[in-house]
């Protein structure tokens, strides 16, 4: 890809770490990453998964591969990094994209539920990106972190749906993080931002979706959920040097869902 406006928007030669990119939303936004020219290194706990989705990537032409993990394990998030520094000597991109919920009343919500949640939705977010800076991004004076927040992390819970208050509050811990990280680490060249999708159909939805999908629809200006294409744009202007003046910021993808 030439140099110019389109040059901005150029990956080639940088190496994406996508987090849960082995299907839905994290595969969408590796698919973005990998046409503009990275190198995607996608994670995911089920091997199987992780071989469709590099296979898928491989047959459009991108130069893909794996690594099975569970994040939520507490030397995992480090243990990453070093694995990909390892295979190909650098780290530009970093995608937090892996995440879990729990639907429950808050009043009912279990213990051990709220640690899962906050484990994989916040500590591992924050474990990857301060390992990926350190070892990485700091001693190269660059380097992009995409955060995946939620609509649910910039507001309160509809009540009309089932309680996700783990869910929520982490997500609104990674807007803040997100935040914090921008204002630490610009002086280094690392942008840090967020995007805050509204819902999408995913394996995490698909309950909410069978039964509010048409009531979600009806509330969103745009007209429908989000679709295949929606999340790629957002996640290509922070993975590259178009948002080199861009830190700290929130993206909303919902459909004008939150404005209304």
């Amino acid at each position: 890809m030439s140099g110019g406006l389109k040059g901005l928007f150029d990956l080639s030669g940088r190496v994406a770490l996508v987090t849960g990119g082995s299907r839905g939303l994290g595969l969408r936004m590796a698919e973005a990453l990998g046409e503009f020219g990275a190198t995607v290194v996608l994670t995911a706990r089920k091997q199987d998964e992780l071989d469709a989705a590099v296979a898928h990537l491989t047959r459009a032409g991108m130069s893909a591969s794996a690594i099975a993990v569970d994040l939520g394990k507490p030397d995992a998030p480090a243990s990453v990094v070093d694995a990909v520094l390892a295979r190909h000597g650098r780290l530009d991109i970093l995608v937090n994209n892996a995440g879990t919920t729990w639907g429950a009343a808050a009043e009912d919500h279990p213990r051990e539920a709220w640690d899962k949640v906050v484990a994989l939705n916040l500590t591992t977010p924050f474990l990857l990106s301060q390992a990926a800076a350190k070892k990485a991004m700091i001693p190269a004076g660059k380097g992009h972190i995409v955060n995946i927040a939620s609509i649910e992390g910039l507001k309160g819970h509809p009540s009309r749906m089932p309680g996700t208050i783990a869910y929520n509050t982490t997500k609104g811990g990674v807007v803040n993080m997100t935040r914090a990280l921008a204002a630490e680490w610009g002086g280094y060249g690392i942008t840090v931002n967020a995007i805050a999708p509204g819902y999408f159909p995913s394996k995490m939805t698909k309950g909410v979706l069978e039964t509010f999908e048409q009531d979600l629809i009806a509330r969103t200006p745009r007209g429908r959920l989000g679709g295949e294409h929606d999340l790629k744009g957002a996640a290509l202007l922070f993975a590259s040097d178009a948002s080199a003046h861009i830190t700290g910021q929130i993206l909303v993808v919902d459909g004008g869902a939150s404005v209304i």
